[in-house]
């Protein structure tokens, strides 16, 4: 009776060492508990493996199960479950099939934490077919499906594209009168808001104030979230007060969702209100936060606090992105400072960022503007990348200097890249090759936009 209560001790501390991911320790335990003659049992091993899969690799947790083997000790059903469920997370399905073919030729009956991550590395690999055929082969038939079960299903098929059959699966659990938890409303909901179906989500939303759950800041900032993305902006800012009045307690995300939406519809003043109550709040700012303050200080045309922001990011130990530095060079451009741009883009470019393709943009609809148009063409040529708005800049601005010939030129150029340009920039050119006499050009122009539709669709 002692030995086993002590097993038991070594074993809590062992799962203590594990879970912080003292794996040397843990091992160090292991061999003091065999020196005191305490050996390791099947919950020793599956605490290691589980911990072993998770800090250091699939290979070690092989490892263990050998050594479990060695010491004469058979793998149970949470031994293979936690292997498969390493598998499926890095998207090894030959390995978690072989490991079910083991467990079966062992005679150990696969149970429903099996299937949900075998389920979870199906809708992972795109293939939510197979995933649903476990689901109705496997769990509906021969086993007791868990909440996880239904929010692994929820979860893959809004991930796979089907947020029909995945509101119809959240149907029948409440047909069922199998009351879904908070959880699985807050994916159905996240599933629904990535998919563009607002009015669903804010069904899912209602059915959720009425379950009895309490929606968390997380279900009310996804509705939010996806209300501005969809311009839905008055629908947004009044879940916005729904929270205030709630009392909800707001994350940097969520401030810096209606920050950016107010910025974006000329409501500077509240958001400049809303930053007020964000920084009072001594919400920790990450790089994401400081850019939206940021651009909502250059849309206020405030460039010296921008400086200053900047200061700040670098005395708390973060590094401006590629976003800061696109919208500082945005600002700069607005504000008719184009050298003060270039100069900034420069250094964007030493800084290597992988994409500067939008802060190269601002620059060149920038230098066009302030009738630079020769050195906005020469950075044009310079361009690796290009995409449809740099196209689009560069002929509106050659049609605007009538320019036409050299219009009519990046527009093909950009017809063999195959982008889309805009309807309006395509009749400004041919119209002005006819207006300048150029009628064949205009006439071969035409032919090839159509030609270029043609392969495109």
């Amino acid at each position: 009776m002692v030995c086993r209560f002590s097993t038991k001790l070594l074993n809590i501390c062992i799962a203590s060492l594990c879970k912080i991911g003292q794996l040397e320790k843990a091992e160090a335990v292991v061999i003091d508990g065999i020196r005191l003659g305490l050996l390791p049992d099947v919950v020793t091993y599956n605490t290691l493996l589980s911990a072993y899969s998770r800090f250091v690799g699939i290979d070690a947790a092989y490892s263990v199960i050998h050594r479990m083997k060695e010491a004469g000790i058979s793998p149970d059903v949470i031994t293979y479950n936690s292997l498969i469920a390493a598998t499926t997370k890095s998207c090894l399905l030959s390995r978690t099939l072989d490991l079910f073919e083991e467990m079966l030729r062992t005679g150990i009956q696969p149970d429903v934490w099996s299937y949900n991550s075998l389920m979870h590395g199906f809708f992972k690999l795109g293939k939510p077919d197979e995933a649903n055929r476990v689901f109705r082969d496997n769990i509906l038939t021969n086993l007791l499906p868990s909440s996880s079960t239904f929010n692994i299903m929820i979860n893959g098929l809004c991930k796979n594209g089907y947020t029909g059959h995945a509101l119809s699966l959240y149907r029948y659990l409440q047909r069922q009168g199998l009351g879904p938890e908070l959880i699985t409303y807050n994916i159905l909901i996240n599933g629904l808001c990535k998919s563009r179906r607002l009015n669903a989500a804010r069904r899912i939303l209602k059915d959720l104030e009425k379950s009895g759950h309490v929606p968390n800041t997380i279900t009310y900032t996804t509705v939010m979230k996806c209300c501005f993305r969809s311009r839905q902006f008055e629908q947004g800012f009044e879940i916005f007060s729904e929270m205030k009045r709630k009392g909800y307690a707001f994350d940097a995300f969520s401030y810096c969702a209606v920050i950016a939406a107010l910025t974006k519809t000329g409501r500077l003043e509240e958001a400049n209100d809303i930053m007020e109550q964000m920084v009072k709040s001594d919400i920790d700012f990450d790089i994401a936060s400081y850019n939206t303050v940021i651009n909502l200080y250059c849309r206020n045309g405030k460039l010296k606090a921008t400086c200053k922001l900047r200061d700040e990011i670098e005395r708390h130990g973060l590094e401006c992105d590629k976003y800061t530095h696109t919208i500082l060079i945005a600002s700069l451009c607005k504000a008719g400072n184009v050298e003060g741009a270039l100069r900034h883009l420069e250094t964007m470019t030493k800084m290597g960022f992988d994409s500067i393709l939008v802060a190269q943009n601002c620059v060149i609809d920038g230098l066009c503007k302030a009738g630079r148009l020769d050195h906005a063409i020469k950075m044009f040529a310079s361009m690796e990348v290009k995409d449809s708005f740099t196209y689009s800049s560069m002929v509106h601005n050659l049609c605007k200097a009538r320019r036409y010939r050299h219009a009519s030129k990046v527009l093909l150029a950009c017809l063999r890249d195959g982008m889309k340009i805009l309807k309006s920039n395509q009749r400004s050119v041919i119209d002005g090759l006819l207006d300048l006499g150029y009628t064949s050009e205009a006439r071969r122009l035409k032919s090839k936009i159509r030609l270029a539709k043609m392969v495109q669709y």
